[in-house]
């Protein structure tokens, strides 16, 4: 059977200050009238039904998730008791899932992303359920670059996979790259967006982490022993202590000789940076600026202006984002889109300005 997992525990640390640690991003409604994760949760149900749809994220946000997701089934949602990072969480997830049912499928996706055409994407997610049933593999799904994108991982693609269309075998992964190397890589046509969406069998990804993560492999198996009985959640909480953590990407992908892309032709946006967020701002394309409502702009160019009740008037600035979140008014130079994990770590450090955070 087809189960969706939805990773939801994340902070959205680049959306800050609009994103806070009380109410991250997969909660905000800023591109429509429902939140991220609600959208994600929709998006899949013409192939998931939803009580074959899980959550997987930390304490803090369970009530919220219960909020957002008002019809979700309590079960449905995977807590984990600290954050151990995504191949963490996965793995956590798939000996739930294991323990139901032996031949799950996992379609595990962000729960922040922006997709139109979502025709092609239920049909893009079906061929790729097919692959990693039939075939075996662990499918990612690609995303063709349309600029030099430096705050995504990429995809090279490699041997096509027979039988398939648009899939291919995984030659490599890298990490963001530089604006050369983007540069390059578009120029060379062979490699994709990472688009953080994965697709496999419980059973194929969790042997792949006993082959590469032996000392988290040991963990999750002891975590199965103990689903379903009274002290799981002590069992999980002693074992996530244990855990190194590490991400999907670096601790599996990176090193996993199964792996296989498809290259989707469905509108993707990861929404992880105000870069990403002002495209669905009005844009006035003679000056290249993004703004809401409630702002007012003369003689600048290419800035981006997040309103909130107040007026914002911008006279003469340039490359210039404007954010403001009512307690916090956020300005930094364009260029500095990636950095704002950075200054909220020297933020917290301040410890006065933790309110705030």
């Amino acid at each position: 059977m087809i189960y969706g997992l939805i990773l939801a525990g994340g902070k959205g640390s680049r959306l800050y200050p609009l994103s806070r640690v009380e109410k991250p991003k997969q909660f905000l409604k800023v591109i429509n009238e429902k939140s991220f994760l609600v959208n994600t949760v929709e998006r899949i149900t013409p192939l998931i039904e939803k009580e074959n749809i899980y959550v997987v994220t930390n304490k803090d946000y369970e009530d919220q998730i219960k909020e957002d997701l008002s019809d979700i089934n309590e079960n449905n949602i995977i807590t984990e008791p600290m954050n151990k990072e995504t191949a963490t969480c996965i793995g956590l997830s798939a000996v739930r899932l294991l323990k139901e049912d032996n031949d799950a499928v996992m379609v595990v996706l962000p729960s922040d992303h922006h997709i139109e055409n979502e025709k092609a994407y239920i049909e893009t997610l079906s061929q790729a359920v097919d692959m990693a049933n039939r075939r075996r593999c662990i499918v990612t799904l690609g995303i063709a670059p349309t600029r030099p994108e430096t705050g995504y991982g990429y995809i090279e693609m490699g041997d096509r996979v027979s039988g398939i269309r648009a899939a291919y075998k995984v030659a490599r992964f890298t990490e963001k790259p530089n604006t050369d190397v983007a540069k390059d890589f578009i120029y060379k046509g062979t490699y994709l967006w990472n688009s953080g969406m994965f697709i496999f069998r419980a059973d194929v990804i969790l042997r792949e982490i006993g082959k590469y993560l032996p000392d988290m492999y040991k963990s999750l198996m002891e975590i199965y022993k103990h689903i379903g009985e009274e002290d799981q959640d002590e069992v999980i909480e002693e074992e996530y202590r244990k855990i190194n953590g590490i991400s999907i990407d670096f601790g599996i992908m990176q090193k996993t000789r199964k792996a296989c892309v498809i290259q989707c032709d469905f509108d993707w946006d990861d929404i992880g940076s105000f870069s990403a967020l002002s495209r669905f701002l009005d844009n006035k394309k003679e000056s290249n600026n993004a703004v809401s409502n409630n702002v007012y702009l003369e003689e600048c160019e290419n800035c981006s202006v997040f309103g909130n009740k107040n007026l914002i008037i911008g006279l003469g600035i340039k490359d210039i984002v404007v954010v403001d979140a009512g307690d916090v008014i956020l300005v930094m130079d364009r260029n500095k889109d990636q950095e704002i994990k950075h200054l909220l770590n020297n933020l917290e450090k301040q410890g006065k300005y933790y309110r705030f955070l």
